[in-house]
């Protein structure tokens, strides 16, 4: 298993599916996982999912400038990304930066253990 492979796919499938299907993402999370959004702390995946559908914009489309990873203890991984955000209407794209801790399923896949979203104001 390449780590940069699966980092790539992980971050291709995720705002793929977050631009066209925020709900979409609920299979990624578990009731363990924890977001941190801009600061507030968001625990299991209904409760993740939940924020990520109320947030104040229904389209969006996110442009991703770097993915970084390293692996974890106990088969997992760090991944670390930069990009831009784009929100419909809206004449300036967002930085942003986000990171995952993911971890192995007993399925061969990963899941999202820890997620941590922050807008990045110059």
């Amino acid at each position: 298993m390449d780590p940069d492979a699966v980092a790539k796919a992980f971050v291709e499938h995720y705002y793929t599916t977050f631009d066209a299907n925020r709900a979409g993402l609920a299979n990624l999370y578990q009731e363990g996982s924890m977001l941190t959004f801009e600061g507030q702390k968001i625990q299991g995946s209904q409760n993740i999912v939940a924020k990520l559908t109320s947030l104040p914009f229904q389209q969006c489309q996110h442009n991703i400038t770097t993915v970084d990873c390293q692996p974890s203890g106990a088969g997992g991984m760090l991944v670390f990304v930069s990009g831009t955000l784009q929100l419909a209407g809206e004449q300036h794209a967002l930085k942003f930066s986000q990171m995952f801790h993911l971890m192995p399923t007993a399925q061969g896949s990963f899941y999202v253990l820890n997620d941590i979203f922050r807008l990045n104001y110059a």
